[in-house]
């Protein structure tokens, strides 16, 4: 049976996403799938604020614990997985329902996917270093040589973007604006893609960051990656790099003590919500739901429904 309509709830992270999209699964019988690249690998749990088994009883998660923390995971490989899950919902009778802020997935699921060249990592870790070193506001002024287009439409402080665009153009010779000739064309289609996002004042939103950084180390984060380096078969670079983990793994290695890596850890945080809104506002179909310090989880339950244009029960 096809899917002729999906369902997102998106937003920054530490917004409330994952509380409030249990609560529209359950009003509108639908099945949550995971929109978050951090909680598709097994055993990295704390780290990713994953939702805990007593969330998923209340309604099953898919593409979470999916792939092992030393596999590399792509774009690709979760779309594949994607599509699969909303077979099986379906099926079922069900609605699926996608909740999570990975706004690269977001558009691979809405848009299509760009099959650019694969991640050079000695290119990546330089102009990291580079960015360091002189700020990434430099690396955009390099890429506004090489692809204007592209340097246009992404933020000068969007590190991520701006490093694969300078590694699709270095590997292949062109820019990446004109390879990704994919986007902006429909997944499926025929198919209706809804997006409903949680957004909270940046005040609020840093506090609830820092709180939820405190809470995942008190629970035992160094602890989890101990173990997870601990594994013979290792983490992935891309894993490894998650926020959160990076730090960790840094402090472990004696680079950082740990009343540092905490710190870098909520710096880190907070400036990855900004580069997710930041992505999300390349998305002007979004409808924004506006939390506030009183609102309740079943309030904004009930506003996304009804920005869904789902009544729920």
């Amino acid at each position: 049976m096809p899917c002729r309509t999906l369902l997102f709830l998106v937003g920054p992270t530490a917004s409330g996403k994952t509380a409030v999209g249990i609560e529209v699964a359950l009003r509108i019988g639908a099945e949550v799938l995971s929109l978050d690249s951090m909680s598709l690998y097994r055993g990295m749990d704390i780290g990713t604020a994953k939702p805990t088994p007593a969330e998923r009883a209340r309604v099953p998660h898919h593409l979470v614990d999916i792939a092992e923390p030393h596999e590399a995971f792509s774009a690709g490989r979760y779309l594949e997985a994607a599509e699969a899950a909303i077979g099986d919902i379906v099926g079922r009778g069900k609605r699926p329902l996608f909740v999570g802020g990975t706004a690269l997935y977001l558009k691979a699921l809405t848009e299509g996917l760009f099959h650019g060249p694969s991640a050079d990592w000695a290119l990546r870790n330089r102009l990291i270093a580079e960015a360091e070193e002189r700020g990434v506001p430099a690396l955009h002024e390099r890429l506004s040589a090489v692809d204007p287009a592209a340097a246009a439409r992404i933020h000068p402080n969007d590190l991520r973007r701006i490093v694969r665009a300078l590694e699709v153009h270095e590997a292949t010779g062109r820019p990446i604006s004109e390879q990704q000739t994919q986007w902006g064309k429909e997944a499926q289609p025929g198919r209706l893609c809804h997006i409903v996002g949680i957004r909270r004042e940046r005040a609020e939103l840093h506090e609830r960051i820092n709180r939820r950084v405190d809470t995942m180390f008190a629970a035992g984060l160094v602890d989890e990656v101990r173990r997870l380096l601990a594994d013979p078969r290792g983490i992935s670079h891309a894993a490894g790099q998650f926020v959160g983990y990076r730090e960790v793994i840094a402090h472990l290695r004696g680079e950082l003590s740990l009343e540092e890596a905490i710190e870098k850890v909520k710096a880190h945080t907070r400036q990855f919500a900004k580069r997710q809104m930041t992505w999300f506002r390349s998305f002007p179909q979004i409808q924004w739901v506006d939390a506030g310090l009183d609102s309740a989880v079943l309030d904004l339950a009930a506003q996304a429904c009804q920005a869904f244009g789902l009544a729920g029960t």
